[in-house]
């Protein structure tokens, strides 16, 4: 018995022995990349256990001083650790390929992947920093399923296209980017090197949360910060050479006048045997040019990056500051295509307690845009080099009487005195090299964005915490263009104001103009995260938002300046009576938004999550102030269930389904106002409209994740319906009503919908590592449904119409049906009118079988929205090799070919493609392509043989790298690399570019192609 009570004593003075060592630990979990929230942390043995926050801090008590902390964490190798006594211990974590990969950054919180129930999609950010483009949206292209990315055009500067699962509203389709936890439409202005993740929201389910602005779908972005034990100063430059390829081939001087002289044959009124113009001046003039414009205008562009960044972190403090440049000058000659672009940027968080944190996330950056006409839009300097005879000159001979050492360039062709002072044998063309010449087009922007925020945990777990955040995004812009006068003079009349002047820009002027656009965006957060009994993981999330904005623009332009050298093109300068204009505006909006959101998951296999969202705009009328957005999504880890233990081959196979909707505010502000005319009798001139409210998307979702051999290999599919109702259109009242401006009104329908699929492959178990990420979206889209006073929507600028049973913006024309070949089939189709109608002019199809061609036999002949879009991804390491490339492509998309219709269609004397080589001339010798002539010979028409297929392949990225050993002195790392974009691109479209994304191509300066060369060091 005492032998008994003696071994209980000691154990009792063990057990409170070690009660009386039991400390708390806390410390940062991280990987390379930098903190990582929610990693488990369990005391080993024991239930004991905390899960880390946004910012990879934990802190677990009652450990003893011999224990054991195990990290574990989906995609990373778990981690053991020894206490030994010590109070702060800090995890790396080293990623497992084999598992499947991160936390992902949601609405206002983030969550495991496995426990995600929705379309949601992150980006790998170590294959998207070697795309190297000015704009990160455009770094997005190829990488995520069901998201179509384009730029508008190549000029550098010029805007980037994102669409997430189609075309849902016949108004603003921008996605939502999330910036730290700031909303904004535009990223350009970010630095790639600075981004840590990317994560693509594309359900209604995971952008419900973001309510009215989120029909677009949403992109959560978060900047890097830095990381404890492993302070760093990195600096990455390169420097690349782009070149324009894939242009069309035109006519040479020779080719051209044999063109133009049988189109003058063939022309109505011309005498058979009589010698043309062309024939004419190729026998007798000596001053005719072979000049290929394309190779005057497109020159080898230049483009240059550098990033510093330094970064670190103490036990209570983490930072990061950056500085960069990146500038192009494009590959339109001389300098007046530039893009450059400053920034810098300061990530600052501290824990001012173990509860209480604070920090910042701050950019300030400026960007200057040298524009150019760059889309065939005035003055239109691509569409022009296209366009223009090769038998003139590029510059004046010295002795002409018009030359001018400062304006040497030829203007309107041979310049002769009739017809105002050109030939009409050669057309009215500009002479695109004077265009760049003289362009003076200059925009800037100075942005500051980020946000300041103060984090306070309560309960001694740390479970429930309270985050304010005060986000600020101002831009300051100025703009500022000098048109200054050139060309020659054709006017004869000597007592006209401006005789003399040239005939561009006659007289000169300025127009400037400087804005300012201010949103400050308040969120608080209240975020309770706990897991009860190792099985039941519980979120609540409460939040109440406030953006204001504010935006006021003033501008001025003066003319007729008599000194336009730089120093002088200020407005005190220009005339003070004529051409005298300014203006100044401002607006202003509001939302007031309250929100919340929940999940659960048991047992790490059911999951569910819901959220609700309430809006209130200053947009919207007072009968419709508030919106709401609702979701709800489940989840079924099937692997998980005992009767696929057996199916060991299965690492992961989860079901998901969501559904929810989402808004969409994107209209002008006060439109539900009623406005009124100025003046002695003001006169109401706009009906308002009290009701009109949110477009609301509703999307349903249900999608498919298998991951099998460990998950080495990751296969999701996923099949998504998204409805867009209450689309807002501009609606005219019938004439009955009066004479009004158009009134907004929920009028419209529109529906997408498709399958997208995405595989991974993972390869690192030999010396050799490969792996492979490739997508595939499908997307069917369709008008439902138009106002009852809006039969269509018509564009004759882009030759489209939206109509019930269409996608939006469809092309509408004739249908073409080959060349006539004789007389006999000319009046046998057209047995009604064959108004002029000749052997060799297009075929149209008779549709209602009347015997003519008119209006009645249009229809539809394309769409401009992608049917496909797929991307494929491939990188290996060898040793201190690597590779990595891009493909990327859309199919089943159309484009309307307007320069091939001026060039190879038109009645003018414009120069033309090489395809009018093999025109008609003659029964049977073509099927395809017209006569030449300088008559009407179908080619005026809206027609499908302008109508192009612009699906395409392009290598959009291919990159090999080196990098050196860590025995350099003084170098943690230094890697080498040369990269190519755009190096070959497989489309049977004719125009410049099929990746352009206006509706008609008129001339669009087309993305050039590139090497880069560049090194990432590491100190």
């Amino acid at each position: 018995m005492k032998n008994y009570i003696y071994k209980l004593f000691l154990l009792g003075i063990i057990l409170s022995g070690s009660i009386m060592h039991a400390q708390t630990v806390k410390g940062v979990v991280s990987d390379k990349g930098g903190p990582i929230p929610q990693v488990n942390i369990t005391v080993k043995g024991t239930t004991n256990y905390a899960i880390t926050d946004f910012d990879g801090n934990y802190s677990i008590s009652n450990v003893s001083t011999n224990a054991i902390l195990v990290f574990s964490y989906i995609g990373y190798q778990t981690q053991e650790i020894p206490v030994n006594g010590n109070k702060v211990i800090d995890a790396f974590l080293t990623e497992d390929s084999q598992k499947l990969n991160e936390v992902i950054i949601v609405g206002y919180s983030s969550q495991k992947k496995g426990a995600i129930n929705g379309a949601v999609t992150t980006v790998d950010m170590n294959e998207l920093s070697k795309t190297r483009v000015a704009d990160v949206a455009q770094a997005l292209q190829g990488q995520v399923a069901g998201v179509v990315v384009s730029a508008n055009t190549g000029a550098p500067g010029d805007g980037i296209k994102v669409r997430i699962r189609g075309e849902g509203t016949l108004g603003n389709n921008d996605a939502l980017y999330v910036i730290d936890g700031v909303a904004t439409r535009d990223i350009s202005f970010l630095n790639q090197s600075d981004i840590k993740s990317m994560t693509v929201l594309k359900d209604a389910s995971a952008t419900a949360i973001y309510g009215s602005r989120a029909a677009g779908g949403v992109v959560i972005i978060t900047t890097k910060n830095g990381i404890k034990g492993m302070t760093s100063f990195d600096v990455e430059l390169f420097s690349g050479i782009h070149y324009a390829t894939n242009l069309p081939k035109m006519l040479n001087s020779s080719q051209y006048l044999s063109v133009k002289d049988q189109a003058w044959h063939n022309t109505k009124g011309n005498a058979a045997n009589a010698e043309s113009p062309y024939a004419f001046d190729r026998r007798t003039r000596t001053d005719l040019a072979d000049t290929n414009w394309q190779d005057q205008l497109f020159t080898t562009g230049l483009s240059k990056n550098l990033q510093i960044s330094a970064s670190g972190a103490t036990e209570n403090l983490q930072y990061l500051i950056s500085g960069g440049y990146y500038g192009i000058d494009g590959i339109v000659v001389e300098d007046n295509d530039q893009y450059k672009r400053y920034n810098f940027r300061t990530n600052v968080n501290a824990n001012i307690t173990d509860r209480f944190k604070v920090g910042t996330n701050m950019q300030i950056g400026f960007t200057r845009q040298d524009k150019l006409s760059s889309s065939g839009d005035s003055p239109g300097i691509i569409r022009h080099a296209l366009l223009r005879s090769p038998v003139i000159s590029v510059y004046k001979d010295v002795n002409d009487p018009t030359y001018s050492a400062n304006d040497p360039y030829t203007d309107l062709p041979f310049y002769t005195g009739p017809n105002d002072g050109w030939s009409k044998n050669y057309e009215y063309t500009s002479n695109p090299i004077a265009m760049v010449h003289f362009t003076n087009d200059v925009r800037e922007q100075f942005r500051t964005f980020g946000n300041v925020y103060a984090e306070f945990a309560f309960l001694g777990d740390k479970s429930l915490k309270f985050k304010s955040s005060l986000g600020v995004d101002v831009i300051f812009s100025h703009n500022k263009s000098f048109g200054e006068n050139y060309g020659d003079n054709n006017i004869a009349d000597t007592s006209y104001q401006y005789y003399g002047m040239g005939r561009q820009n006659r007289p000169n002027s300025l127009n400037e103009d400087r804005g300012q656009d201010m949103t400050f965006t308040f969120t608080n957060t209240l975020n309770y995260t706990k897991t009860f009994h190792e099985a039941h993981n519980v979120s609540f999330l409460l939040g109440i938002e406030s953006i204001n904005n504010k935006q006021s623009a003033i501008g001025g332009s003066r003319n007729n300046y008599e000194n336009s050298s730089p120093e002088f093109q200020y407005l005190d300068y220009g005339n003070s009576t004529l051409g005298l204009w300014n203006s100044g505006k401002a607006s202003s909006w509001s939302l007031l938004s309250y929100f919340a959101s929940g999940n659960y998951g048991y047992n790490n296999k059911y999951f569910a999550t819901a959220t609700i969202r309430a809006d209130a705009s200053s947009r919207f009328g007072p009968n419709n102030k508030w919106g709401y957005f609702p979701s709800i999504a489940a989840g079924w880890v099937i692997s998980k269930e005992k009767f696929m233990s057996k199916v060991d081959w299965i690492s992961n196979l989860k079901l998901r389904t969501s559904w929810g909707q989402s808004g969409n505010q994107e209209i002008k502000d006060h439109q539900w106002y009623n406005l009124y005319s100025l003046g002695t009798n003001p006169k109401l001139i706009r009906i308002g409209n009290p009701d009109v409210k949110w477009e609301t998307t509703t999307q349903t979702n249900v999608g498919l994740d298998l991951g099998i051999l460990k998950n080495k290999l990751a296969f999701t599919v996923d099949y998504f319906s998204k409805i867009t109702d209450n689309i807002l259109l501009d609606v005219v009242p019938p004439g009955t009503v009066g004479d009004f401006l158009p009134t907004s009104v929920n009028s419209a329908s529109v529906s997408n919908k498709g399958f997208e699929f995405g595989l991974n492959f993972q390869n690192n178990d030999h010396e050799f590592k490969y792996g492979i990420n490739a997508n595939v979206a499908t997307l069917k889209n369709n008008v439902d449904r138009l106002q009852q006073n809006v039969n269509n929507i018509t564009d004759d600028a882009t030759h489209t119409k939206t109509v019930v049973g269409q996608p939006i913006s469809s092309y509408y024309g004739y249908q073409f049906d080959g060349i006539y070949q004789n007389a006999s089939e000319v009046s046998s189709h057209l047995f009604t009118a064959s108004n002029g109608t000749q052997p060799g002019d297009i075929k149209f199809k008779d549709l209602n079988n009347d015997g003519q061609i008119n209006a009645d036999d249009r229809t539809f002949i394309g769409s401009s929205i992608p049917k496909i879009t797929y991307g494929f991804n491939f990188n290996a390491d060898y040793k201190n090799f690597d590779l990595s490339f891009l493909l990327q492509g859309v199919g089943g998309v159309d484009r309307y070919n307007d320069s091939k219709q001026i060039l190879n269609y038109d009645s003018r004397p414009f120069n033309s493609t090489t395809a009018v080589l093999n025109s008609w001339n003659g029964e049977g010798t073509s099927n395809t392509t017209p006569r030449l002539t300088f008559n009407d010979n179908g080619g005026s028409r809206v027609s499908s043989v302008f109508v192009e297929d612009a699906s395409y392949l392009r290598l959009k990225n291919i990159e090999i790298g080196y990098t050196f050993s860590k025995s350099i002195p003084g170098l943690n790392s230094l890697r080498l690399y040369v990269s190519g974009q755009n190096l070959f691109t497989i489309t049977s479209y004719t125009g410049l570019d099929p990746e352009s994304t206006s509706l008609i191509d008129k001339g669009t300066y087309p993305q050039s192609s590139a090497f880069i060369f560049g090194a990432k060091v590491k100190l």
